[in-house]
Parts: C-alpha cells; sequence; structure tokens
C-alpha cells in the first residue's frame, strides 16, 4: 500500500533502495537489532541492507492492508531517522502489530512516538480495530514509547516469537 504520510517534523514514506547506506545506521546497530524479532540479526553491510529493502519493498503489494514497512525521514534535512511497520503478529496472523526502530543516535527526540502516533492515526482510519505493540520486559525504551501513544497493558505473553513478552494495546479514539 502506497504512503506518504507527513507529521509535523517528519515524512512516513514508501521504502527506496537508494535508503540502504542510511537503513543500515539502525538496523545494522547492535542496540537497535537486540530488541527486534528473534530471528532478526544485525545487517552487517550495505549490500546485505540493500537486500532487505529489497525484500521489503517486493513484499509489500503482498501484504494484508494496511500492512507495510515504511521509512521515517526528518523534514528539515531529509534525513532518514527510522523505520515503521504494521505487520501481522505470529502465529495466528489476527493480531496487528506496530514496530518502530529509530537510528540510536536520535533516541530520546520524540521520533518514535511521532511517528508511531500518525501511522496508528492512519490505520485505524483504514479500518483496523486495535493495534498491539510488543516488547521484551527490559526493552525500557519501546515500552516508554507504548505509554506515551496510550496503549494499554494487556498482560505478558508467549504467545508471539515464542519468548516472554509486555502485550501493549491501542483502539481508536
Amino acid at each position: 500500500m502506497s504512503l506518504e504520510l507527513p507529521t509535523d517534523r517528519l515524512l512516513i514514506r514508501e521504502w527506496e533502495l537508494d535508503d540502504a547506506e542510511a537503513a543500515l545506521r539502525i538496523y545494522g546497530a547492535e542496540e537497535v537489532a537486540r530488541w527486534l524479532t528473534p530471528e532478526w540479526q544485525p545487517v552487517t553491510d550495505i549490500d546485505a541492507m540493500r537486500s532487505v529493502l529489497h525484500a521489503w519493498i517486493e513484499a509489500g503489494p503482498n501484504l494484508t492492508p494496511p500492512a507495510g514497512r515504511w521509512a521515517v525521514v526528518r523534514v528539515s534535512d531529509g534525513e532518514l531517522v527510522g523505520g515503521l511497520s504494521l505487520k501481522l503478529l505470529p502465529p495466528f496472523e489476527e493480531d496487528f502489530e506496530l514496530t518502530w526502530a529509530i537510528r540510536p543516535d536520535l533516541w530520546g527526540q520524540g521520533y518514535a512516538s511521532e511517528a508511531s502516533q500518525a501511522i496508528s492515526d492512519w490505520a485505524f482510519k483504514q479500518g483496523i480495530e486495535e493495534l498491539f505493540a510488543v516488547a521484551r520486559p527490559d526493552n525500557e525504551r519501546a515500552i516508554s514509547v507504548a505509554r506515551r501513544l496510550g496503549m494499554e497493558w494487556v498482560g505478558e505473553t508467549e504467545k508471539y516469537y515464542g519468548m516472554r513478552l509486555q502485550v501493549f494495546r491501542m483502539r481508536p479514539t
């Protein structure tokens, strides 16, 4: 699903292969990769990042709407600051998960909250009834973002990804 969604400071847009170098600073960073899904390994070089982006771009049209993966760009200078996704959670693929990843040197500036709020609002306008975010219990940054978004804590589970996770839920207001 093609998307260009502006916020006050950011633009949420489709990934491009030319984003590979900047995306590597996010998805190649150990401090980001350690919090992603268990099978995720830090991307180690530009060619590998380009392959990941190519796979995301190619998969996009086949995802169940409004699922997708998007780049988050700072409007003031065009700098890629992060990525977002809406995807179906395993194992039953019924619940939509909201994910965010921000370049580590830009943590603490509100980009994850701003972009996540915008994509959540957009998803609800597409008819989604609820979104979930899951985080490892010691991922304080992700838990803080979920709370800033107004997500309610619904408990812990090992249902998703085969590991103990905190589960947060958001519904349209």
